[in-house]
């Protein structure tokens, strides 16, 4: 008899713990990920604005921040609190594939030497692409040069490679009827362009990387001026794309 037979009836039965009710019948959890969320979206604010933004009495958030901050989750700064260091450390261990950092990040950095431009690793989440690595160039004055953990709209060219090759019932909202022709396009060239759609003066072409199977689960993007032609980085970007999957198949 193994050892899941020798369990009784009530040990077999999960049962759910009761869930902590604070103002308003918002769990408590809610609460606080709803400040660490309004805080990741301000860098920087007061117990005033976070408590309207999340909706919650000044007393609530209060209590709610400073357990925060007890945790390292929060830091209380001049002007009331930030994201605390705890937070980050947590961010660092995520993985959305096995390997997937490790695999990248020497052939991106290598990229962003040759090339002089930006590389990122990017993965796509609820509907939005999500910077998880990011290599900055040393002349680039269009973005941020710190986007770790920067979440773009889905129609950057990094997203639309992976929308491209995924499953479409994603939520995405009402797609642009030139979307069917540019997605024949990514698939028959296997590369996606942005052309200062999100953000002036930023340029992008964005290759899928794989994993075992031919499992798609990452875009590799460069990021430019509109001086720069995408198209004659087409070749490299592909050519370091291949070289992650390759690595991320254990090749």
């Amino acid at each position: 008899m193994g050892q899941l037979d020798r369990l009784t009836v009530p040990e077999q039965v999960a049962v759910r713990p009761p869930v902590v009710r604070d103002v308003g019948g918002r769990s408590v959890l809610e609460g606080a990920f709803g400040l660490l969320e309004a805080l990741e979206r301000a860098g920087q604010a007061g117990l005033t604005r976070l408590a309207a933004e999340c909706g919650l009495p000044k007393t609530t958030a209060y209590r709610l921040l400073e357990q925060l901050v007890d945790l390292g989750a929060v830091e209380r700064s001049r002007t009331g609190y930030r994201v605390g260091s705890r937070m980050f450390r947590l961010g660092q261990a995520w993985q959305p594939y096995p390997g997937l950092r490790s695999a990248a990040r020497g052939p991106a950095r290598r990229l962003a030497r040759a090339t002089g431009t930006s590389v990122g690793v990017n993965v796509l989440r609820e509907g939005r692409t999500l910077v998880l690595d990011w290599t900055a160039c040393e002349t680039d004055d269009v973005l941020d040069p710190q986007l770790d953990g920067t979440v773009w709209p889905w129609f950057t060219a990094a997203g639309k490679v992976l929308v491209a090759g995924t499953h479409p019932r994603l939520p995405l909202g009402e797609l642009p009827s030139s979307w069917r022709r540019e997605c024949a396009s990514i698939h028959e060239r296997g590369v996606a362009f942005d052309r200062e759609e999100v953000a002036p003066g930023a340029c992008c072409v964005a290759v899928p990387l794989y994993g075992p199977g031919g499992v798609l689960i990452a875009s590799l993007s460069v990021v430019t001026d509109p001086a720069h032609s995408l198209d004659r980085l087409v070749d490299v970007v592909q050519q370091t794309g291949r070289t992650i999957s390759a690595r991320l198949r254990g090749r």
